[in-house]
């Protein structure tokens, strides 16, 4: 459980760095009205969860009930880009480990 936690957090840190790549590439970027009238109406998405990212950009996870979901990043200067997406998505409220034992 603890490997598979350390795993989940790298894999965010990671995607959080390729949001400079996604910008960079200017790929699969919208205007944020675009993007989000897309992930509700065409896949009924909604907001899980947000966050700040590097150079200012929120990075933000989208999910439905049937558990498709959805990773974009929106840059201080406009656009909103898919940084990615994929199913059984599946919402985790896991207690922190207790101090002095091994992560």
């Amino acid at each position: 459980m603890k490997d598979m936690f350390l795993k989940a957090t790298m894999g965010l840190g990671l995607l959080v760095l390729a949001a400079d790549q996604v910008a960079a590439q200017n790929r699969n970027c919208a205007p944020r009205d675009v993007v989000l009238e897309r992930l509700s109406n065409a896949y009924g998405e909604t907001r899980q969860s947000i966050g700040l990212g590097a150079n200012n950009a929120v990075v933000e996870v989208f999910a439905s009930e049937t558990g498709s979901w959805t990773i974009i990043v929106t840059f201080p200067d406009g656009p909103t880009c898919l940084v990615a997406s994929g199913l059984a998505y599946e919402t985790l409220a896991e207690a922190l480990p207790v101090k002095g034992e091994d992560a």
